[in-house]
């Protein structure tokens, strides 16, 4: 199936355009979950999971950051306990949630031959439904990504991002008069002529750029990864608005939420006795504003 296919039936059964970012912070985790990272991260989704299958709590993605579980490993030392975490977290969406898509958070990007190496990672040993990607290299360091969708395995490419910094290089002004990301995106337009799984990650931050960006890309089938709601300071209702104001395809978005989920006690630094439950609470109001009719 393609990976764009794979979006539409899942938004359509889980009525919504919800993404879970799951990136785990270990001083935001509760007491009593293990004493390995391999243990303590797991048990903590795996407590979360039950709490949203006994709420029939289903988002339309899961987005692990890698960055977010190795940075635990300590190689040196043979201590791969964060690699492991995330191999044990990836086989539980497996296990609770076996139709919705992965996107594996690592925003590589290099020379050709370099690429095809982290293309065969994220894809084939990691063994994920999609990948995040820099485009700064251009063509030779993006196609080895791309060649994935014939296996039905999608590209989020990196086009106006949530970050403050990224106006240091994304809005600058090109000769034409146009930006950078306005010709990234059209050049992610250009891909997925030929590679149909080519999608987009454009932050929700960024109100004037991604009204830019949804009008581009509406009526391509280019999927979009919003990241930047909630904790970032996104909207998830004014995002929706935009989208369908641009009459683009809801099944093939997904608004993701990280932090805002997974650890929203995080300001008041103060772990709530029913930690699950109030995750539980964040992803309910997160779906009820990304619904789609």
């Amino acid at each position: 199936m393609a990976y764009i296919d794979f979006l539409r039936k899942t938004a359509e059964r889980t009525g919504n355009t919800v993404c879970m970012g799951l990136d785990p912070v270990m001083d935001h985790m509760p007491a009593r979950l293990g004493y390995r990272i391999d243990e303590i991260i797991p048990n903590f989704f795996e407590r979360l999971f039950d709490e949203m299958s006994n709420r029939y709590l289903k988002p339309a993605a899961f987005k692990p950051n890698q960055g977010y579980f190795i940075r635990y490993d300590v190689p040196l030392q043979g201590d791969f306990s964060g690699s492991n975490a995330l191999s044990k977290t990836i086989k539980l969406c497996r296990e609770y949630f076996p139709h919705t898509p992965i996107i594996l958070d690592y925003k590589r990007g290099d020379i050709d031959s370099s690429s095809r190496n982290y293309a065969q990672e994220g894809f084939e040993r990691w063994v994920v439904d999609a990948v995040t990607i820099s485009p700064y290299m251009g063509s030779d360091s993006v196609i080895p990504f791309l060649e994935y969708t014939a296996k039905g395995q999608g590209t989020y490419i990196l086009n106006r991002t949530s970050n403050p910094g990224g106006k240091d290089f994304q809005d600058l002004v090109l000769q034409d008069g146009s930006k950078l990301y306005e010709a990234v995106g059209k050049k992610i337009i250009e891909w997925a002529q030929k590679y149909p799984d080519t999608g987009a990650v454009v932050g929700a931050t960024s109100q004037t750029e991604l009204k830019n960006l949804v009008s581009m890309y509406a009526g391509h089938d280019i999927p979009l990864l919003i990241p930047g709601v909630g904790s970032q300071g996104g909207s998830a209702k004014q995002v929706m608005t935009i989208l369908k104001k641009a009459k683009y395809d809801l099944r093939l978005v997904r608004i993701n939420s990280s932090s805002g989920i997974i650890h929203p006690w995080k300001k008041v630094k103060r772990i709530p006795e029913e930690w699950a439950g109030v995750c539980a609470d964040e992803l309910e109001s997160l779906i009820a504003e990304c619904g789609i009719e």
